[in-house]
Order: structure tokens, then sequence, then C-alpha cells
């Protein structure tokens, strides 16, 4: 479980980065790399999403567990 933690939070950081360089420099790198409305740019946008859910999940349980 820890090694889909790890891939998570590392697909998340991804998404993060992504939105950092569209907030400032207005430069998407998912489709500059896989191109617009392309299998792979919709497949890499849902990874992210699916390790945030994931991610949310961690955070809760990580909370209960010191509660």
């Amino acid at each position: 479980m820890e090694t889909l933690q790890k891939c998570c939070l590392v697909l998340t950081i991804i998404g993060a980065i992504n939105w950092l360089l569209i907030g400032t420099m207005d430069f998407n790198l998912v489709t500059t790399l896989f191109g617009i409305d392309s299998f792979l740019t919709r497949l890499v946008y849902i990874l992210v999403g699916i390790a945030g859910l994931i991610n949310i999940g961690i955070l809760f349980n990580h909370i209960e567990a010191h509660a």
C-alpha cells in the first residue's frame, strides 16, 4: 500500500507543477507533451485526478490515526 501512496503523491505533485505552469506562464506541460485532446493527455488528467482522490483518503486516515 505504501507504494501506491507514493505513486499517488508523485502524480499529485506532477499535477500541481502543471497547474503552477498554467497559472504563472499560461503553459500546459501535459498538452505540450501529448497534444490537445489526445488519449494520453486525458489519461494523465484522469490518473492525476484519481491520485488526488486517493490522497484525500490518506489524509483522513492519517487524521483519524492521530485522534
